[in-house]
């Protein structure tokens, strides 16, 4: 059981990592976008390679914190029944949607997308603009790196759900623990 909160624990540091280094690409991102909002209309010019690049970079970054964004919770869910619950009941309704939703979508991505970003990376695909960017492929290379986040921090959950129904949840990593027991923990740590 430590070995799999180990490797939740890593797994979650990953992502952290991950998602906050490419969550300033959000900067660069409206950065970019003003300097050709005021290069078309202040000096009546503008660079099609500029408008790609503010445009990969937003499909960059939403692909890569994916799983960062899971880790955190920022993905939309129908908690009317969930926030409430209980949370071993959490932890197996996350376990079979785990099992049953999260696995299945990333693989069926990874899977029809992979012959897409190799085809693009044998002809080193380059922006269908006319002076637009070249690299193409690398961005679609991030259909793939999005599949790896999610499907990583899927099983990160779903040992926390192991974790948690096999009543160990003191080895749960602090972030992905469930908001009851980190109030829990909050309550622990000032007793202490």
């Amino acid at each position: 059981m430590r070995m799999l909160a180990w490797l939740a624990s890593l797994i979650c540091g990953l992502n952290q990592f991950i998602g906050k280094v490419f969550s300033w690409l959000a900067l660069g991102i409206v950065l970019v976008c003003f300097a050709v909002v005021v290069l078309r209309y202040v000096f009546a010019t503008s660079f099609v390679w500029m408008q790609d690049l503010y445009i990969w970079m937003n499909g960059a970054m939403f692909t890569a914190v994916a799983g960062f964004a899971l880790l955190r919770d920022d993905h939309v869910r129908v908690d009317i029944f969930y926030r409430p619950a209980k949370v071993r009941t959490r932890a197996l309704a996350d376990l079979i949607g785990i099992i049953v939703f999260l696995m299945p979508f990333c693989w069926v991505v990874y899977t029809y997308s992979m012959p897409f970003v190799i085809r693009a990376w044998g002809y080193h695909e380059a922006s269908a603009n006319v002076g637009g960017m070249p690299g193409l492929y690398i961005l679609k290379s991030f259909i793939i790196a999005f599949t790896a986040v999610l499907a990583l921090q899927g099983i990160a959950l779903l040992i926390r759900s192991i974790l948690v129904l096999a009543g160990r949840p003191e080895l749960v990593p602090p972030a992905i623990q469930y908001s009851a027991d980190q109030k829990a923990v909050g309550t622990h740590e000032e007793a202490v």
